[in-house]
């Protein structure tokens, strides 16, 4: 098995500030009160002091395989199993919400930052199976036997950073819900919604041009602003407040991400290069300026010349 280059490494540091970002209560409360409906009601402030339960986890909390009758009561933040291997929630806590008998109910929710909006399979289906799992781990934690009248609502929301110009700036909730095909039956709702996937498709626009979440969020993981000045917006214009974590998230993420994008340019102009000399010395001097101009055409002309 290779090793991680620096590159992997420094992306790796990169995504962790990323989930340290987003793992923060001011944050995590504001993306809860725009995409999970329980909260729509509710003020990000109480969202924040009276429902987040402790501290989400960031990809650390480990859940026994679903064969081993002794089980964790946690926060899990990480799924294994020895058919599947392990996989790693980015951020996964708890919280409370009043029900319609002003009791509280607790949910299980889960972020997710995605950069990759095109990975081989379509990304809302592994929203689902995020959700499928954190549904059957609560099988012996907090359910017994059959008692699946205890299981808990669950919720998979993906930050999208670099979804398709369709979806930009976009907010999806995908649940379930139900449908009569004959006859007028009405189930009560807890029993049956018990699972939500989220996409939040952010974009390239200026947070200055976007509002609510969107504005945040932009802001936050992909406006080129300094740290100092992410924290001041944050802190004036959403009241989040700036933990010691947050800020070094925060600075981190900028840190990283300035140093990502410069050596990305710099491998970018080096392979246009080498393709506008391959171009010159087979002759195909018209394609050289289309080349320039294009990058879908760039990227099939690397491909077809082999330029790494």
């Amino acid at each position: 098995m290779p090793h991680p280059t620096s590159d992997d490494q420094q992306k790796a540091l990169y995504d962790e500030a990323c989930k340290t970002v987003l793992s923060e209560k001011g944050i995590a409360a504001h993306i809860l009160k725009e995409c999970v409906e329980e909260y729509k009601d509710i003020s990000v402030e109480d969202i924040v002091h009276k429902y987040i339960q402790g501290k989400p986890e960031i990809s650390k909390v480990m859940i026994q395989d679903e064969t081993v009758l002794t089980k964790i009561r946690t926060e899990q933040t990480e799924d294994s199993s020895e058919k599947e291997g392990t996989i790693f929630f980015d951020v996964r806590f708890t919280a409370l919400v009043p029900d319609e008998d002003d009791k509280f109910i607790e949910l299980i929710i889960n972020f997710e930052a995605q950069n990759d909006f095109h990975p081989g399979y379509p990304l809302l289906k592994r929203g689902i199976y995020y959700c499928s799992r954190m549904i059957s781990s609560q099988h012996g934690t907090v359910f017994m036997k059959s008692d699946y009248g205890k299981i808990k609502k669950v919720y998979s929301i993906w930050i999208c950073t670099t979804p398709t110009l369709e979806q930009e700036y976009s907010i999806t909730r995908y649940k379930m819900t139900e449908e009569n095909l004959l006859g007028q039956v009405k189930a009560p709702k807890k029993n049956y919604d018990l699972l939500d996937v989220v996409m939040v498709c952010l974009g390239q626009k200026k947070y200055t041009e976007l509002t609510g979440l969107l504005r945040l969020l932009n802001m936050a993981l992909l406006d080129k602003l300094n740290g100092s000045e992410k924290r001041r917006i944050m802190a004036t214009e959403f009241n989040i407040e700036i933990t010691p974590e947050l800020e070094k998230g925060v600075d981190d993420m900028c840190n990283l991400s300035a140093g990502i994008e410069k050596k990305g340019i710099a491998e970018g102009e080096n392979r246009l290069s080498k393709l506008i000399a391959h171009l010159l010395k087979i002759g195909r001097n018209d394609e050289i300026k289309a080349a320039t101009e294009s990058e879908k055409l760039r990227k099939e002309l690397y491909k077809k010349y082999g330029i790494a």
